[in-house]
């Protein structure tokens, strides 16, 4: 029961974290697009369209890495993982719920596996959102 308290109490302080750290990358997004929509109109409307949705892509591409920073170091920390290559691989096939099984965690940890999937799937679609709120803004804008 103690175990499974702990295991709880890491992935909401990581769920926390995850979601501060996704917040930020979306007020980057937002302030970025915001400031694009104010300079004067180009001629060459369709390039800065392409670098403002391909920014946003990228700043929360940056931002998922980060986060699966977050729970690889987690990992490293409780000693669930022996080494940082093997520990981001690991935090990152599961973020992306891809799951190979190849490598997995001491068995004291499992269950902080299954909540960065969870945590992984939400920031995707929240990640989707972001980016579809962005093509509309640059889209309906000109």
């Amino acid at each position: 029961m103690d175990r499974l308290l702990l295991n709880l109490a890491i992935c909401m302080f990581i769920l926390v974290a995850t979601v501060a750290v996704h917040t930020m990358g979306m007020m980057m997004v937002l302030q970025f697009n915001a400031r694009q929509a104010r300079r004067p109109k180009a001629h060459l409307l369709r390039k800065r369209n392409f670098h403002i949705v391909s920014g946003a892509v990228l700043i929360m591409f940056l931002v998922s890495l980060f986060e699966v920073l977050i729970w690889a170091c987690t990992y490293l920390v409780l000693n669930a993982i022996e080494g940082l290559e093997k520990a981001i691989y690991f935090s990152m096939v599961t973020f992306t719920t891809l799951g190979y099984g190849d490598v997995l965690l001491d068995e004291r940890w499992q269950l902080l596996a299954s909540f960065e999937a969870a945590n992984g799937i939400i920031m995707f679609g929240w990640t989707t959102a972001i980016i579809m709120a962005v093509v509309q803004r640059v889209h309906f804008r000109d």
